[in-house]
């Protein structure tokens, strides 16, 4: 089973992370900041993925370090539970609809880490949560699990529909790009021979 257990600790956060890419979905999230917890419950579900992730930290300033340190955790964790990469379809991507809003999400787990981020919120605020932290999370994401991610919003006006979209979406295109293909048994899927 491809598994990972990585713990983060600095002056803003201390976090610990435990993920399973052969799971079926199981959340224990608590995090502090409860939007989160949203949208991370519903990212294992749909990447059935299990994840266990505990973090405490100083949402007291406000909830910036604790959104960006569980992206970075979560992302070493990802990169280290798929070790070689060796039979992974490698890509995956996903148009996922929430219900008037509609993202398209779309990874390489290649090694390389980018991101292309479009989601035109329109407030400042989703609930009590900080809507340019979604991007914030994505960014430590991508960058921390060495995947490209491209995650844009094709349409939509309600900003919690367009968060859970791309969370969704992102859950969905990992499932996809995470499962292992029988024809590459144990190549990487890359002519390079290593991703």
């Amino acid at each position: 089973m491809r598994h990972a257990k990585v713990s983060r600790s600095t002056a803003e956060t201390k976090i610990e992370v435990e993920i399973g890419l052969d799971g079926s979905g199981r959340a224990e999230i608590e995090t502090g900041v409860g939007f989160l917890d949203h949208m991370l419950t519903l990212f294992a579900r749909h990447s059935l993925f299990d994840l266990v992730v505990t973090a405490k930290g100083d949402t007291h300033i406000d909830d910036h370090h604790t959104v960006e340190d569980v992206g970075i955790a979560l992302g070493e964790a990802f990169a280290e539970a798929l070790g070689d990469k060796k039979g992974i379809c490698r890509y995956g991507d996903v148009r996922l609809p929430m219900d008037e809003a509609l993202a398209l999400v779309a990874v390489d787990v290649s090694g390389r880490p980018f991101l292309v981020f479009e989601a035109p919120f329109a407030s400042s605020r989703i609930g009590n949560f900080d809507a340019q932290l979604v991007r914030e999370w994505f960014q430590a994401f991508a960058v921390n699990a060495r995947i490209t991610v491209h995650a844009e919003i094709l349409r939509g006006v309600n900003d919690h529909h367009l968060a859970e979209a791309l969370f969704k979406g992102l859950a969905r295109a990992l499932r996809q790009a995470v499962a292992v293909d029988a024809r590459e048994a144990d190549r990487v899927p890359s002519t390079k021979g290593t991703l």
